[in-house]
């Protein structure tokens, strides 16, 4: 049997050994594969192509790569990588404005928050640094050498497979941290050296209820697709004598086999930016196809890759092998974790559900001592601060990640009892009233918004306008110094964080509607065994499943009478709002019933009333649309004044505002003509 990522990288060697030195590693040799310009009249073409990267274990910068030294060498003594990448560039790079964007790739596909670069001349990069997905036509990966002892012996390691919501009826299911495949075969197939338990109930905070054992006899490491129980033996999927119930959750705990060395991802990053950033060639003689263009580098990652990107610079990555700098701004977006990429049998795909690594290490940005972990003081910042490599940082962000993604303890810390000062080269936004990213359709039409696992309505506001706005002050900021927006965010300090009950936060009783309350998820303190430097989140989890030592519980944006969010920088659609917008949503049915839904990912929309009537008979307390704005000429200018204000704050760009004014005018918000002389006195008084 074959199964993916078993990489031995045997011709590798073979290609760069004239090119790389055991002194210095970097990116030997670079391949272009495919060349095709665009027909959108950009004067944009893209490379894609591969580049071949070598490691010095013993440097710095990559000793503490976890399990590098369990890692293949080449003749030279240096590690081997392969990355695919894709750089989009004027077809004249005497058009290029000097900057560099990087974008680090989500789960190995291009996720962007705002529209291409390239209107303003820049160049941007993308390239794989996740050695756990398989690669196609379309993504990015990198290929990672697998760590063996050093007789050349497999190396194990306890990891946690949980499954739920099985369809009934299934004869077998992949092994997955819920839904992340893992990609490491079990070390044997022998059940009696696992643990297969199921629950009948568990909570977001770890409580279960109905814990059962499974009896090694009455499942197996097989595929049972189509040879009845036990099955094809495989080391990467279970089988159970009497098949699944959708209503209980899988927890199996074995020992997996070989290890990826996935911290090499950070280094490709790192190592394939400072290339095409100051490089001329490399080692082998291909030109840099952007050879002394690039006088700036960016980088920028949403979610996944956001968690990514902080792990980058905590780790000591925007120091390249050179000791220069990588980047010389960072936007890590929606992003409040760590990811699990230098980690033995690490899952960077990982989203945050219970068990899931990725809070452990330090989350804030300026020197923070963690007593209430009993950590010693550190920051995100503390080695490229050494090196005198830091980037100028946008940290943006929106409700959801309140609610999911341990935002609270990176601006309080784990006690809560003060904001955290943000050094002179941070900034933070925050969006209020957000899902997580925002909402990609946007716009002012709210009628079609179901979301089939959630309770509420799927949350409209979206955050690409104002994404698009920030990034280019962000490169104003690096390539000009021109001073960005204030930073804008929810602030003890200003009494506008509380704790997660409806109560405190100023929650509104809407008839028929969930509240927030535990909605948010908290900092869990996991217990992974000593052998995981917690702090810099490197290392090895020995233990599986881990104890949970204690739950730092998560703080929440204070709310009006509408429910909605108060702090921070509104979109134009929350600033002229059509209902209540939550960070928040409550899964409908299924095992998770109850709780947070899409893993607490999905925000929510509650629409207002449309007549006061309506408003009435529902028992509403939040006013009506035609008692906020009359009619659809009362909502436009509400809408015009929001989207003046943000273009003179710089967070609109002017033809990002012109698309709004026209979207809001294309709504059906209400009736053009005043049904009473209170909505008329309502539009004389909002367009006035």
């Amino acid at each position: 049997m074959k199964f993916h990522q078993r990489i031995a990288l045997p011709c590798l060697a073979i290609a760069l050994a004239a090119a790389a030195t055991a002194a210095q590693a970097r990116v030997a040799r670079i391949t272009i594969d495919k060349v095709d310009a665009l027909s959108d009249g950009s004067g944009y073409e893209v490379l894609r192509g591969r580049a071949f990267g070598t490691l010095d274990p013993a440097a710095a910068g990559n000793a503490l790569i976890t399990d590098i030294e369990f890692a293949p060498r080449n003749a030279q003594g240096q590690v081997e990588y392969v990355t695919t990448f894709s750089l989009h560039k004027p077809v004249d790079m005497a058009k290029a404005s000097g900057v560099l964007w990087y974008e680090l790739v989500n789960r190995a596909g291009p996720l962007r928050t705002f529209d291409s670069m390239a209107s303003s001349g820049h160049v941007t990069l993308m390239n794989g640094w996740q050695g756990d997905i398989a690669p196609t036509a379309a993504n990015y990966t990198v290929q990672v050498p697998v760590a063996r002892n050093a007789d050349g012996s497999p190396i194990t390691g306890m990891v946690l497979a949980r499954l739920a919501d099985v369809p009934a009826g299934s004869a077998s299911r992949p092994l997955a941290m819920l839904a992340n495949a893992i990609p490491y075969d079990a070390a044997s197939l022998d059940t009696s050296q696992a643990r297969l338990v199921t629950k009948r109930s568990e909570k977001r905070s770890g409580e279960s209820a109905g814990i059962e054992v499974v009896p090694a006899s009455d499942w197996a490491f097989a595929d049972c697709g189509s040879t009845p129980f036990p099955g094809k033996p495989h080391p990467r999927m279970i089988c159970l004598r009497n098949g699944f119930d959708p209503k209980l959750l899988y927890e199996v705990a074995y020992r997996a086999k070989d290890p990826l060395v996935l911290g090499i991802g950070l280094a490709a990053i790192r190592d394939l930016a400072s290339f095409f950033r100051y490089e001329a060639r490399d080692s082998a003689g291909t030109a840099n196809p952007v050879a002394g263009a690039m006088k700036w580098a960016l980088g920028h990652g949403t979610s996944q890759s956001g968690n990514a990107l902080k792990t980058f610079l905590l780790q000591g990555f925007n120091q390249d092998e050179a000791g220069r700098i990588v980047f010389d701004g960072a936007n890590p977006h929606i992003a409040g974790r760590l990811t699990a990429v230098n980690v033995r049998f690490g899952l960077p795909s990982g989203s945050g559900t219970l068990y899931e690594p990725g809070g452990e290490g330090v989350l804030w940005w300026t020197p923070y001592r963690d007593a209430a972990r009993g950590r010693t003081m550190a920051s995100l910042l503390d080695r490229c601060r050494a090196s005198k490599t830091c980037p100028k940082i946008f940290e943006t962000f929106g409700s959801t990640e309140f609610n999911a993604r341990l935002m609270t303890v990176a601006l309080t810390g784990t006690d809560g009892k003060a904001d955290l000062p943000l050094p002179a080269d941070v900034r933070r936004y925050y969006f209020p009233g957000t899902t997580h990213g925002g909402d990609d359709i946007g716009g002012f039409d709210h009628a079609s918004g179901a979301l089939a696992a959630c309770v509420l309505a799927r949350n409209p506001v979206p955050e690409k306008e104002q994404m698009a706005a920030l990034a280019h002050a962000l490169v104003q900021w690096v390539t000009r110094g021109v001073e960005p927006p204030p930073s804008s965010y929810p602030r003890l300090a200003d009494h506008q964080l509380a704790a997660n009950n409806a109560r405190a936060m100023g929650w509104p009783a809407i008839a028929n509607a969930p509240g927030p309350d535990g909605m948010a998820v908290g900092l869990m303190q996991y217990d992974y065994g000593a052998d995981l430097n917690a702090n810099e989140f490197r290392g090895v989890l020995s233990q599986w499943p881990p104890a949970i030592r204690q739950t730092i519980p998560s703080l929440m944006p204070k709310l009006d009478a509408d429910g909605n969010e108060t702090a921070g920088l509104p979109a134009v659609q929350h600033q002229a709002p059509l209902g209540t917008y939550t960070g928040w949503n409550v899964t409908k049915a299924g095992f998770f019933q109850g709780q947070p839904c899409g893993g607490g990912l999905a925000g929510g929309y509650i629409p207002f009333s449309k007549t006061r009537a309506e408003r009435v008979a529902a028992n509403d307390p939040r006013l009506s649309l035609e008692e906020r704005y009359g009619t659809q000429q009362g909502y436009l200018c509400v809408v015009r004044k929001a989207a003046d204000r943000e273009v003179a704050r710089r967070l609109l760009l002017p033809n990002d505002a012109q698309k709004l004014l026209e979207q809001a005018g294309a709504a059906s918000v209400l009736p053009a003509t005043a049904p009473n002389p209170e909505a008329a006195a309502v539009v004389a008084r909002l367009c006035g």
